[in-house]
């Protein structure tokens, strides 16, 4: 896995890109996949693909709804579904759930066609960032911050399996996180080149 924290040499939006790859941003609730995804996409002007918002369209349902009415293992059928879809379709930037890189299917299918990005925040980043907020159903509980901790240190060992990983802070502002994901991707020509 590569790690690169920083680097100015990519930055700025002068820099033109070829992506081969679809990018796919994986990491916990709150860690900035969609914010960061939708910059990356603009960034590179390709497009920008979210699982979460393709599984909702399709059920016509929120996610939460979707958890509620069928339950966690129909939503993870369906977004390994929809994730092999957004695989084959046009080169882009893909955001995933946070649960989405837990299956060892969907890791597989990730790599096969694509490259893995984990989006790292600590603990208390990714708190500050959804406490606040009634749209995870995962944290519906009576001790959302202990689920999100058990979470946390469940999921984290299998992030870091990602193919490259880019820190987030929680101080970094969103072009500066683009940034820091160029700089990781620079790193494998396979999946984007400097032209």
């Amino acid at each position: 896995m590569s790690e690169i924290k920083h680097n100015p040499s990519v930055a700025g939006s002068a820099q033109r890109f070829d992506l081969h790859k679809t990018v796919v941003l994986v990491g916990m609730m709150g860690a900035g996949k969609t914010a960061v995804g939708r910059a990356l996409a603009a960034r590179l002007g390709v497009p920008f693909l979210d699982s979460d918002a393709e599984i909702e369209s399709a059920a016509n349902m929120t996610i939460p709804e979707i958890f509620a009415r069928d339950g966690e293992a129909f939503f993870r059928t369906k977004e390994s579904q929809v994730i092999g879809r957004l695989l084959d379709e046009k080169k882009g930037i893909l955001s995933t759930g946070g649960g989405a890189f837990l299956s060892d299917a969907n890791r597989q299918m990730i790599s096969d066609r694509g490259v893995s990005i984990w989006l790292r925040a600590d603990l208390e980043v990714l708190w500050n960032r959804v406490r606040h907020k009634d749209t995870r159903p995962l944290l519906r509980t009576d001790d959302p911050y202990g689920t999100l901790r058990a979470l946390y240190e469940t999921r984290v060992p299998i992030y870091a399996q990602a193919d490259l990983v880019a820190d987030s802070d929680g101080e970094t502002a969103i072009e500066d996180m683009v940034d820091r994901v160029l700089a990781a991707l620079v790193t494998r020509p396979d999946v984007l080149e400097r032209n």
